[in-house]
């Protein structure tokens, strides 16, 4: 009925860049909050950054003033910029989008995951 369909993830050296693309497709009303979540090996899944429909937008402390999300709505996708990685960012991440269908029912959904390593 939805779908999330993450890309961009890949191998990059520390101290570089990867931009993640998220877009939502299917039976599709309004998207309300998207956001990035990620999960390291042997850890639970956390909270990367959240955008709001009026593009409000909140991020870990761990992540701020190094990731920008942002979005398109026009397209139904989010983005997520990441500059000046470290080796601890290394995870799975997963997109995430609260979404009204066009048979009114409201629901979470999420991507399938995109994998981002940070080594030298």
């Amino acid at each position: 009925q939805v779908q999330l369909v993450e890309s961009g993830g890949g191998l990059v050296q520390p101290g570089g860049s990867l931009r993640l693309s998220c877009t939502a497709s299917g039976r599709i009303f309004s998207i309300n909050a998207m956001g990035w979540y990620r999960q390291a090996l042997g850890k639970q899944r956390e909270l990367v950054a959240t955008i709001t429909r009026t593009d409000d937008t909140d991020y870990a402390d761990s992540v701020k003033g190094r990731f920008t999300i942002s979005r398109d709505s026009a397209k139904n996708t989010v983005y997520l910029q990441m500059n000046s990685l470290k080796p601890e960012d290394t995870a799975v991440y997963y997109c995430d989008a609260n979404i009204l269908t066009s048979d009114w029912s409201n629901g979470n959904y999420w991507g399938q995951g995109t994998q981002v390593t940070v080594s030298s």
